[in-house]
C-alpha cells in the first residue's frame, strides 16, 4: 500500500531541512576561533554568489555578523548590518520585514536609523550593543567621570522596555527615573557619549544611536558612489561578481562584499545567472 504523504508536514520539513542546511553553511564563517572572536574572511572564505539566496531571516544576520569587516573602528563600533542587504540575501522583503519585526521585539536585535540622508537602517544584535555601552561606562569610570549611574538606567529600564528607535523626551526621563532622580545633565551625558541624537524636526524627540557610527557615513556613501562609479565605466555596466569581489575600494573602509550587499538590496543592482558565473549590472542611472 501506497503512504500518503500531507502535503503540509511535506513543506514544513522541507523548510525545516533548507534551514538547517543554511545554518550548516554559515557554521564556518560564523565559527569562532580558539579565543573566542570570529573567524576572519580569510579564514573561512565563502563566495558571495552562496550567500545570496537564504531562506531565514535570523541566518542571514548571523552571516552577515560574523563577516563585517575589520576595520580601524571596530574596536569601538559594535558589527551592523543595513537593512537593504538582508533583502540582497533574502528574497521576500515582506518576510524579511515580519521576521525583523520578530527579532526586535525578542530583544535579539535593535535597529537604528542611520542619519546617512538617506533611508538606511543598521541592525545590531542587542547584545553587541549593549557590551558597547559598557565600554563606555568603562573607560568614563577610569577618568572618574561623576554620573555614570545614569547608563545603568539607560540599560536596565530604557533600553529594556523602548523597542522602537526613537523617544520622546518625557518617556525618556520617565523611564530613567525608575533608576535614580533625572538631572539634565544626564540626557547630556547620553547625547554626548553618542548614545541618543536629537530629532532634527522634533527637539523634544530622540533617536537611539550607535557610539562612532557616525565616523563610517561618508565612507559608505563614498564606497557606493565609488563601486557604482566601477561599474558604470565597464561596457554593459557590468562585471562578473567572482571578479567584482576582488575588487578593493580606495574611498571606503567597508569592504566590497558589504556594499555588494547593500547595493543589490536597495535596487540599485540586479543579477543575473550565465553559463560562466553570476553577473552583477548597474539597474539605475
Amino acid at each position: 500500500m501506497n503512504k500518503v504523504t500531507n502535503p503540509e508536514t511535506s513543506a514544513t520539513g522541507a523548510k525545516k531541512r533548507r534551514r538547517e542546511k543554511e545554518e550548516e553553511q554559515v557554521g564556518c564563517s560564523h565559527a569562532e576561533n580558539e579565543d573566542g572572536g570570529i573567524l576572519s574572511e580569510d579564514q573561512c572564505l565563502l563566495s558571495l554568489q552562496d550567500e545570496l539566496n537564504f531562506s531565514d531571516t535570523s541566518v542571514a544576520l548571523r552571516m552577515m555578523r560574523s563577516q563585517f569587516p575589520r576595520i580601524d573602528q571596530q574596536a569601538s563600533v559594535p558589527p551592523f548590518i543595513l537593512q537593504s542587504q538582508l533583502y540582497s540575501s533574502v528574497n521576500d522583503r515582506t518576510q524579511v520585514d515580519r521576521e525583523l519585526e520578530c527579532l526586535r521585539r525578542d530583544k535579539v536585535v535593535r535597529v537604528f536609523k542611520l542619519n546617512t540622508g538617506q533611508d538606511d537602517h543598521a541592525i545590531i544584535f542587542l547584545d553587541d550593543y549593549l557590551n558597547q555601552v559598557d565600554r563606555i561606562v568603562k573607560r568614563m569610570e577610569e577618568k572618574k567621570q561623576s554620573d555614570v549611574e545614569v547608563f545603568k538606567w539607560f540599560k536596565g529600564h530604557v533600553l529594556d522596555s523602548k523597542l522602537e528607535p526613537s523617544i520622546g523626551h518625557d518617556e525618556l526621563c520617565s523611564l530613567l527615573s525608575l533608576g535614580g532622580k533625572v538631572k539634565d545633565a544626564h540626557i547630556t551625558l547620553l547625547i554626548n557619549a553618542g548614545l541618543l541624537t536629537r530629532q532634527l524636526i522634533d527637539p523634544d524627540m530622540y533617536w537611539f544611536a550607535v557610539p562612532s557610527i557616525g565616523k563610517l557615513w561618508k565612507g559608505l556613501l563614498q564606497g557606493r558612489n565609488e563601486l557604482l562609479s566601477l561599474l558604470k565605466r565597464r561596457r554593459h555596466k557590468e562585471m562578473f561578481l567572482a571578479d567584482l569581489e576582488k575588487r578593493r575600494l580606495r574611498f571606503s573602509p567597508l569592504d566590497m562584499r558589504f556594499h555588494i550587499r547593500d547595493l543589490i538590496g536597495s535596487g540599485h543592482l540586479k543579477t543575473f545567472q550565465t553559463t560562466s558565473g553570476l553577473v552583477v549590472r548597474v539597474s539605475r542611472d
